[in-house]
């Protein structure tokens, strides 16, 4: 398999996830800045939607969006419940936190990161973009990760699009339980071996 990734950004939890999973894999850097690869190859030639994660299976197909590439490489690897077995009820709720970090946390940053973005625009996106983290912060409250316990793909998710709060000026000091739950994550050897790898840990 292929993953083609951008440094810090979404795709970082797939990164997270292929880690994880223990399975093989090329991780090809493709900046959204350049939107080229090392050796110079326009990312758009290969995926013509231009932005990342892409995985490119060893048979040629593809899969594109970072929510389902997620529950792909969890089901490659069953036996580590990096997701909860298909048609459970717990699958559902993983799917509903997959949903929910892609649309409401992914998305509400989107704006932050848009240049020539209206500041007014900025401030009503941050508002709401924090009601969406202090309730998140709540749903942790008395857990480990947040299907319970267990480590599974949606907490490499929620990981990722919880620390671009320090680029763009959302603090996220007081919620004490997505602090808690981001420390924990960070200290897993998958996911610092996936920060290291795109050089975001020294």
């Amino acid at each position: 398999m292929k993953l083609y990734y951008s440094p810090g950004a979404c795709s970082l939890a797939t990164h997270i996830a292929l880690m994880e999973s223990g399975l093989v894999f090329d991780a090809i850097a493709s900046p959204t800045k350049t939107h080229r690869t090392a050796d110079g190859t326009d990312y758009y030639t290969i995926n013509p939607l231009g932005y990342v994660p892409l995985l490119v299976l060893d048979d040629g197909r593809q899969l594109h969006e970072v929510a389902v590439i997620l529950q792909y490489v969890a089901d490659q690897v069953p036996q580590l419940q990096l997701a909860p077995a298909n048609g459970t009820f717990e699958r559902y709720k993983l799917q509903e936190w997959l949903n929910f970090i892609a649309t409401e946390l992914h998305k509400g940053f989107s704006p932050l990161f848009t240049p020539g973005m209206p500041d007014e625009a900025k401030a009503l996106a941050k508002t709401r973009l924090m009601d969406r983290l202090k309730w998140t912060d709540g749903e942790l409250t008395g857990r480990t990760f947040l299907m319970g316990d267990t480590f599974t793909v949606a907490d490499a998710y929620l990981f990722v699009v919880q620390s671009w709060g320090k680029h763009v000026g959302v603090d996220t000091s007081g919620l004490a339980q997505l602090n808690a739950f981001a420390a924990r994550v960070a200290a897993r050897p998958a996911v610092q071996a996936a920060l290291r790898a795109e050089g975001l840990l020294k």
